[in-house]
């Protein structure tokens, strides 16, 4: 058995280092630094951008992209920005098939209505979600743990001088918005989160469950609903969507007593509309994992403090270090930690800085801007395995 895993630790390791040497060389694709993947700066039509993510699972759940251009199939069309970031749980694969399938959805309404609306926002989320119901339909004979898989869902669109903001789940965007009389950029939270530990989500969840009085509880100190999962939206999570999925062959722990008629999760996300102004200074999309550990306060003071270049890599840095100093160690151990241990100590950390350079803001709309397409990325790992892989990864990094 020792004779096999070092086999596979030599191939893994390998495979590992060849990726990392890959991307070194060129920020085009972004870098990898051990567990971090970054890309310290790039040009979308509506200004500069900056993406970080560090991994900490043992296989990277959170998912993310930058595209800039053209918003949709048509010609002349809406030019502008898409920002996604996708937090998932359970495994990857819901956050990598929103990554592979959210845009297209949104390029394709963005087409049919021949503009940019909440409502094309609204249908490329139910897109998405019907499309992986239609994969754990197909996969639940031989994979049922596919139906307890999903993500949070956090969607930003800059175009026509208007910031769209869509969330399911706890993944959040935050403003920095400059106060011309004091010279400060304050923050500004401009999504709505779906996480139970917030009385208003819980209810919600009582209100839509009036009948069912263990829809959230207090499992551990920590709000869940059905005391099994803290956010209340997101895209998969098909055991707490349809009863079909939520029994045998699905393993004990995800499945209810009782069956349920009414999906207890929804995919529907909270959609806000923001015109930018010229005192609009930037947006910072993060998973939940940034939040943990900072402020919108704190990361907005860090962003305006610092240059651009490399700005969402020192917010992740920011983040560990607080996650060092709550488990009173030093950053520097921190970042030994293998993935997998690592995520006993914080979870994966995904940020993206938008700047809102008023110019181009203005420009972007209908006038033709070059394509950009970035994926944040993680360690070389098996693409489709909910299984994590056994085999520890001996981190070496310089961040």
């Amino acid at each position: 058995m020792a004779a096999v895993m070092d086999y596979f630790r030599s191939c893994w390791g390998a495979r590992s280092r060849a990726g990392r040497r890959g991307k070194k060389g060129s920020d085009a694709a972004g870098r990898q630094d051990g567990l971090l993947w970054y890309k310290d700066a790039g040009q979308a039509a509506t200004g500069d951008f900056s993406m970080a993510v560090v991994q900490a699972n043992n296989l990277l759940e959170d998912q993310s992209q930058v595209e800039s251009g053209s918003l949709s199939m048509a010609d002349p069309g809406p030019q502008g920005t898409f920002v996604g970031v996708y937090d998932g749980h359970g495994g990857p694969e819901t956050s990598r098939f929103i990554n592979d399938n959210m845009f297209h959805h949104l390029r394709r309404f963005a087409t049919e209505h021949k503009c940019m609306s909440a409502d094309v926002i609204r249908k490329a989320f139910q897109a998405t979600e019907d499309g992986f119901l239609s994969v754990v339909s197909k996969e639940w004979s031989m994979k049922p743990q596919i139906a307890a898989v999903g993500s949070c869902c956090l969607v930003g669109v800059i175009c026509s001088g208007t910031l769209y903001i869509a969330n399911a789940g706890d993944s959040r965007a935050v403003l920095g918005r400059l106060v011309k009389a004091t010279g400060q950029v304050v923050a500004m939270q401009l999504s709505a989160e779906h996480n139970a530990c917030y009385e208003e989500v819980r209810q919600e969840l009582q209100s839509s469950h009036p009948h069912d009085p263990q829809i959230v509880v207090l499992k551990h100190n920590v709000w869940r609903v059905k005391g099994l999962i803290q956010i209340s939206r997101s895209i998969g999570d098909v055991y707490l969507k349809r009863p079909e999925y939520n029994r045998s062959p699905l393993h004990s722990k995800f499945r209810l007593r009782e069956t349920f008629k009414k999906p207890i999760l929804s995919s529907e996300p909270a959609i806000a509309v923001h015109q930018i102004q010229p005192s609009d200074q930037f947006v910072i999309f993060a998973s939940d994992g940034l939040w943990e550990h900072l402020s919108n306060q704190e990361a907005v003071d860090l962003v305006q403090s610092n240059p651009r270049n490399g700005i969402a890599r020192k917010l992740v840095k920011a983040a560990m270090q607080e996650a060092a100093k709550k488990r009173e160690m030093r950053y520097s151990d921190l970042k030994k930690i293998e993935r997998g241990v690592r995520r006993h100590f914080h979870d994966d950390i995904t940020v993206v800085v938008v700047f809102l350079d008023a110019s181009a803001v203005s420009r972007a709309g209908w006038s033709k801007s070059p394509p950009v397409s970035v994926r944040g990325g993680g360690v070389s790992v098996p693409a489709n395995s909910l299984a994590p892989f056994s085999a520890p990864t001996m981190v070496s990094s310089t961040y």
